[in-house]
């Protein structure tokens, strides 16, 4: 064996610039699908956490049936139990509460449809990122009772700005006609245009008091340590709520509630899959020409040794030496280099300004940031060491049926 391996390792090295070409395609496949793979998972994390920073949390505790119906009736009442729990959880970061409703809002000059969000400030701040993408005025404080926050576009179409006052006209929990007068504090603008145009946020205790709530809430949002944990606090709370007298709620995560999100990354998987499809092709008829080329110059060498007596089993595993050896020096420079180049952009990102509107329909920056993980490295050279041994199999045996006197001809 150790003959084989010194003879494969010679061979290599006989036709160095086909040796180092081979080497080189290899390890270029290998440096796209690192970058391109971390690249996806990268902008499908920042996609996730601007969505769940933007409002929707990691989890929420909803009445059954709420986020299908959106009714102001269905709540959740006693919030003393989760309070407790969701303390001494430690995969928790922050939690807030909110009370939701569908009103009609009127300045002097026009009236349009839109969701009143109730909102705690200080509490809101630690989930959500609407505090920082405040554009004009100032965010909520604590001791505000009749402030408001508007996105951009609702305030565009309202024709109001900061100190204008706003009309609320809604329906109550209790069926009573819910109206009150606010006035902007501030307008923000997160880039998705559905959130700007639809949304605004008072105060808490003003609309359990405008929409006769008493101290109930439609949603307990929790925003979570980690990706990672959400499962685990889910199925604690799920746990802790069945076996308490709060039966009429549900723990929701992320997934249900954006899956329009999982449907836009499912469809990029899937066009990312034909495109790593046609990268991989065009490599493997790239290195199956290297292969053979290499094996129809070596016609007669291979002739000779098998008139002497070498078995073509022999020749077959010196080949497969070759090409295996050929296959992971590439694949270790791929990995090298397309990890070199993604930790690059990793730390300055990459601005991808020919797409900025149609990031912001999914809550993304211009500046996108690939991020490398041990799935991305693995799945990357992972693709081009099966796609090249199955390459170079077709090769290596096609040697096992050639006969001396032909080869040698």
């Amino acid at each position: 064996m150790k003959v084989d391996i010194k003879i494969a390792w010679r061979n290599i090295w006989r036709n160095p610039r086909r040796s180092l070409l081979t080497m080189g395609a290899i390890a270029f496949a290998t440096t796209l699908l690192i970058f391109m793979l971390s690249w996806q998972f990268g902008s499908y994390d920042t996609m996730i956490n601007s969505a769940i920073r933007t409002y929707s949390g990691h989890l929420q505790v909803q009445a059954k049936g709420y986020r299908e119906k959106r009714e102001v009736r269905l709540v959740v009442r006693d919030l003393h139990p989760l309070n407790v729990l969701l303390k001494d959880l430690p995969e928790v970061e922050a939690y807030t509460y909110r009370g939701n409703a569908f009103s009609l809002l009127s300045s002097k000059a026009r009236t349009y449809g839109a969701m009143v969000i109730g909102i705690d400030p200080l509490r809101e701040a630690l989930v959500s990122s609407i505090k920082q993408l405040i554009r004009r005025g100032d965010y909520l404080s604590e001791e505000d009772d009749h402030g408001a926050l508007l996105g951009e576009l609702l305030a565009r179409n309202l024709r109001v700005g900061v100190g204008d006052e706003v009309t609320i006209l809604g329906q109550g929990r209790d069926g009573s006609i819910a109206a009150t007068v606010v006035e902007v504090r501030g307008i923000f603008s997160s880039g998705q245009e559905v959130f700007d145009r639809s949304f605004m946020q008072i105060p808490l205790k003003t609309f359990q008091e405008v929409y006769s709530m008493g101290t109930a809430v439609h949603e307990v949002v929790i925003l979570c340590k980690d990706l990672e944990k959400v499962q685990e606090v889910k199925e604690i709370l799920a746990s802790s709520i069945e076996g308490s007298e709060g039966k009429d709620v549900v723990v929701l995560d992320w997934k249900e509630l954006m899956p329009g999100l999982i449907q836009a990354i499912r469809m990029d998987l899937f066009s990312g899959f034909i495109m790593y499809i046609l990268l991989i092709i065009v490599v493997a008829f790239s290195i199956l020409n290297t292969f053979l080329m290499a094996i129809l110059e070596r016609t007669r060498e291979f002739g000779v040794l098998l008139a002497i007596g070498t078995k073509p089993g022999r020749l077959t595993r010196v080949l497969l030496m070759e090409s295996a050896t050929l296959t992971l020096l590439g694949i270790l420079a791929g990995v090298v280099a397309g990890s070199l180049v993604t930790y690059y952009f990793q730390a300055h990102g990459i601005v991808v300004s020919d797409a900025s509107e149609l990031l912001r329909q999914y809550g993304l920056p211009e500046r996108l940031y690939p991020r490398l993980s041990g799935l991305s490295v693995f799945i990357g050279s992972g693709i081009v060491l099966a796609i090249t041994v199955i390459t170079a199999l077709y090769p290596a045996l096609k040697v096992r049926r050639l006969r001396p006197v032909e080869a040698m001809a």
